[in-house]
């Protein structure tokens, strides 16, 4: 209803306090994964002869997920055994000969108590007993190089079957049956297990201006292309203090572990994640558009004194006239706000003037929300 002709009074756009439901969100985008993802590769190099897992394939931790061809590391095998044998035997050799030193010493050393012999040739039995005492730790050293050898060669025999270090699933075979593998400065990968897909998270990217709203614990939901009609939901478990920039944007990565029973989700899908920092429930609240209305006249019709500090302005319409009153806000939704005191349900507030430039517009904002409407 006009509240009087188009030349005598102004027209204004009104909406009512209304009680209801204000959820602050945050939004960011992220990238499903696995808690855990091993890469199993090999550590020695050959031809796989068999193949027991492939893509999907669920596994558990030792199960055996390929074998290579042992063939050339069994000769390997045993041939540092025999050399492991050899060193053996060369050990009993120079034990016997330093024995036989030490006798040679100690008969020795008799006689030249007795003056039997020379000084020099106990000087000489001295010496080649020391020769042989050598001998033999060199002989023990060569057999602990020969034993380290054969072990190598043991264990490198052990890993030519490859096995699960985890329960999981397989996402990913990187070889087939009959494919040689070589493994040098990095081990070559083969399978990538996936551990657990029941329970997966979320790495997202949130904005600067936004990670200060966030905390462990707050609930968050997000969507996937695959299920765009279906939200799901998880919770924040680490907000991580590492910062991402690109293009001089700087982003911190927020980490939602997120429950799939029904294993429709899957790592490397994208998430379109909302993050509920703030609720308040059954409150008063106006529209964004009643606290950005300022209208010069306004001003010169009530002739209401600045607002008290921590509270904000809005023009209410009482009795047909706009009246300026200072009221406190709680959280916003970025179209709602809470009103904490001020003004009470059904009141009516001014949001724009119908006709010619808003107070809005000139303010550089746009034109009224969607949905509000009512003119006087």
């Amino acid at each position: 209803m006009a509240c009087g002709k188009a030349d005598e009074a102004p027209a204004w756009l009104t909406t009512p306090v209304t009680r209801g439901d204000v959820v602050a969100r945050v939004t960011a985008s992220g990238t499903l994964s696995a808690l855990v993802t091993v890469e199993v590769g090999t550590q020695v190099s050959g031809r796989i002869m068999e193949l027991h897992a492939d893509f999907n394939s669920p596994v558990t931790k030792g199960q055996v997920l390929a074998r290579l061809d042992p063939q050339l590391i069994k000769a390997n095998l045993a041939q540092t055994a025999a050399n492991e044998r050899a060193a053996v035997a060369n050990v009993n050799k120079a034990k016997a000969t330093q024995a036989q030193a030490q006798r040679e010493l100690d008969r020795t050393r008799s006689l030249t108590s007795r003056d039997f012999v020379a000084q020099a040739e106990l000087d000489a039995a001295q010496a080649a007993y020391d020769v042989a005492k050598a001998g033999t730790e060199q002989a023990e050293a060569a057999l602990a190089q020969a034993r380290a050898a054969r072990q190598q060669s043991q264990v490198n025999l052990e890993f030519t079957t490859i096995t699960s270090p985890i329960d999981g699933t397989v996402i990913s075979r990187a070889v087939d049956e009959g494919q040689t593998v070589q493994a040098s400065m990095q081990a070559p990968v083969l399978f990538t297990i996936a551990q657990d897909l029941a329970h997966m998270q979320v790495n997202t990217s949130v904005a600067e201006a936004d990670v200060g709203k966030l905390k462990e614990g707050v609930e968050a939901s997000f969507t996937v292309d695959a299920f765009p009609n279906r939200r799901f939901v998880g919770r924040v478990r680490q907000i991580r203090y590492a910062a991402t920039v690109v293009s001089n944007v700087v982003t911190y990565d927020a980490v939602i572990d997120v429950d799939n029973p029904e294993l429709l989700l899957r790592p490397g899908m994208t998430a379109n994640v909302t993050f509920v920092t703030a609720e308040a429930r059954e409150v008063l609240r106006i529209p964004n558009a009643a606290l950005r209305f300022r209208l010069e006249t306004v001003g010169r019709m009530d002739g209401v004194a600045p607002p008290p500090p921590g509270s904000r302005m809005v023009t209410v319409l009482r009795a047909g006239k706009p009246e300026r009153v200072a009221i406190t806000t709680g959280i916003t939704d970025g179209s709602t706000t809470e009103v904490l005191t001020g003004l009470s349900v059904d009141e009516v507030v001014i949001t724009d003037k119908s006709g010619g430039a808003s107070g809005a517009q000139r303010q550089g904002g746009g034109g009224p929300p969607p949905g509000m409407g009512r003119m006087f």
